[in-house]
């Protein structure tokens, strides 16, 4: 099945003195059966969905929920392919305090913190910014951080092919925070590793150079 077809819309109310635009991207299709389903939500919530308020939150709402799980309309491995560069570089490349918003699936609450990705090339490198781009690419869906976790390592094992890579996210969950235990200062981190990171002097490094502040 083919990925429907992304519309840009130039969000007029949202510009301000200084001529900034927002751009969003939406499904117009999709766009209007979330509104429906969202104007049907307000009123079960016991809400008049025909407030002023109100009046746009269905279609607020649709477009929202579209920009936070884009990233099923991307490809994570076309994105690392993209930029790939022959290289006889065979040390360790990190890129640490990369942002991760996501929103949990149980819940649909979101979930956000860093994620520090590193690799060791084994004859290719890549584009720094295209790692950030795969966390996105992941994040932007309806996720568990344990999956986020290894579908980015998984993705740059596979395309680059490295001696290694090693994945570690440390998140707060609103779901976490918000309702059930509504623990404030809860932190979750999760991790995976191949290669030369299973070496405990290896991941030892990699643990030690993401602690660290060195800028």
């Amino acid at each position: 099945m083919c990925p429907p077809v992304m519309k840009h819309e130039n969000l007029m109310d949202n510009y301000s003195a200084d001529g900034y635009m927002r751009i969003d991207q939406y499904d117009e299709e999709t766009l209007e059966k979330l509104k429906l389903h969202y104007h049907g939500v307000l009123q079960l919530l016991g809400e008049d969905p025909e407030r002023e308020g109100l009046l746009k939150t269905p279609e607020r709402v649709a477009k929202a929920l579209q920009f936070l799980t884009h990233g099923y309309h991307t490809n994570p491995e076309q994105i690392l392919r993209s930029a790939m560069f022959k290289e006889d570089y065979r040390e360790m490349v990190i890129v640490k305090d990369i942002e991760v918003y996501s929103m949990c699936e149980h819940h649909m609450l979101p979930f956000f913190g860093k994620a520090h990705v590193a690799y060791i090339p084994n004859g290719y490198i890549v584009g720094l910014s295209k790692i950030p781009r795969i966390v996105d690419a992941f994040s932007r869906r309806l996720q568990i951080q344990e999956r986020l976790t290894s579908q980015i390592k998984d993705s740059l094992q596979n395309v680059l092919k490295p001696l290694g890579v090693a994945v570690v996210i440390e998140a707060h969950h609103l779901c976490m925070m918000m309702r059930g235990i509504q623990k404030q200062n809860s932190v979750t981190t999760t991790s995976d590793f191949t290669g030369a990171f299973r070496r405990d002097e290896t991941r030892a490094e990699f643990m030690h150079l993401i602690g660290s502040r060195l800028h």
